[in-house]
């Protein structure tokens, strides 16, 4: 019975830190639709893809991208606007905000989902970037495809700065016979903060991973053979208003 005992109350804890977890959740996702009724009334929220944090670097702000399909829209085709904003978390008022029309179309490549990322992007002393990254599906069950594309915001007084624009940080893509034969490509990209440059800001380190597979049917398998992983080092640059991406690393 003291075994019980002390057990429940270890646990305590941790049910009460996912009951807080639950709380903040719900919270934001009551404030979703009165963001939108203040930047946006009589627009349509996408609350199935939208986003919504309090910030681990400032608890005292919430991140949120709220997207909005353009007239028209349909399952198989739409066009959406896109909002990114940091909150007061108390008392829920719009601290800064970013808007963009025409960010993420959805067609034939599928915008799956969208989420926040709090990574520890602190690109200079004061400032800190939050990122949000994209995740595209193809439909195709023959040619299978899909993509995830970073970007990353800072607070500039009352409005934020994209600093980082729809960089690929994730592609894997295939064609094959839809039972075995075919070739797959992965590329792997991660984001690191490295050391300062002449502007002030730190550089940006992206780390990329890329492997090939081959499948090929013998009389009695489905053999597949993956390459040696390719690895390779691209260092980002801050120009004076934000890190340029090479065409080669950008998403579309």
């Amino acid at each position: 019975m003291k075994k019980l005992i002390a057990l429940a109350v270890l646990c305590l804890p941790l049910f009460a830190h996912a009951d807080a977890d639950t709380d903040a959740k719900a919270a934001c996702q009551a404030s979703l639709s009165k963001w939108m009724k203040t930047l946006h009334p009589g627009r349509q929220l996408d609350s199935e893809h939208a986003a919504c944090k309090v910030w681990p670097a400032d608890p005292s702000l919430t991140l949120a991208v709220q997207p909005m399909p353009q007239a028209g829209a349909t399952d198989d085709e739409a066009v959406y606007d896109v909002e990114v904003l940091v909150a007061d978390s108390k008392s829920g008022a719009i601290v800064a905000h970013f808007y963009e029309p025409s960010a993420i179309t959805s067609d034939a490549i599928r915008f799956s989902s969208i989420d926040l990322d709090t990574a520890r992007y602190q690109l200079t002393p004061q400032l800190r970037a939050f990122g949000v990254r994209v995740t595209y599906e193809g439909s195709s069950r023959v040619n299978p495809y899909e993509a995830q594309a970073l970007s990353l915001y800072v607070q500039d007084g009352h409005t934020l700065r994209r600093v980082l624009d729809d960089m690929l940080v994730a592609n894997d893509s295939g064609e094959w016979d839809g039972n075995c034969a075919g070739t797959f490509s992965s590329i792997a990209r991660s984001l690191a903060v490295g050391p300062a440059n002449d502007s002030g800001y730190a550089t940006l380190r992206v780390g990329e991973t890329s492997k090939d597979r081959v499948s090929k049917q013998t009389s009695s398998d489905c053999v597949s053979k993956e390459s040696k992983p390719k690895r390779s080092t691209t260092t980002l640059n801050y120009n004076g208003t934000a890190y340029s991406v090479p065409k080669a690393l950008h998403y579309e």
